[in-house]
């Protein structure tokens, strides 16, 4: 089972997203479920890596992915967009395929300097 835990702030702006666990829904590089949420995740991360204004930071190993954001005012429409983009992909794998992944959305409050990403 795939677990993602996806962390938006109280606007609606991509905060962490955090992923772990394999799907099994088939053998090792044809794993449909799989290969959905590594593209979408991947996507997000490397968008985001050189988007200015935006700050990123992640990890990833075999089994577990993980990545937190910081953003200036001019970062913030794109990383809500980016957000918004990899709330709609990874709710649509988790409904078609909901016996391999399962994805988790909070809203947290963003701490004082949450949103002050330099670059």
């Amino acid at each position: 089972m795939i677990e993602i835990d996806l962390a938006l702030d109280e606007a609606g702006v991509l905060m962490a997203c955090g992923v772990q666990g394999h799907a099994g829904a088939g053998p090792k590089g044809r794993d449909v479920v799989c290969a959905a949420v590594s593209v979408l995740t991947k996507t997000a991360l490397g968008v985001l890596a050189v988007q200015e204004g935006i700050r990123v930071q992640g990890a990833a190993e075999r089994g577990l992915w993980r990545m937190e954001t910081e953003y200036t005012p001019e970062g913030r429409g794109f990383l809500f967009a980016i957000g918004v983009f990899l709330k709609e992909g990874l709710e649509a794998v988790s409904q078609e395929y909901p016996d391999q992944c399962r994805i988790t959305i909070t809203t947290k409050r963003r701490g004082l300097y949450g949103s002050k990403a330099g670059r």
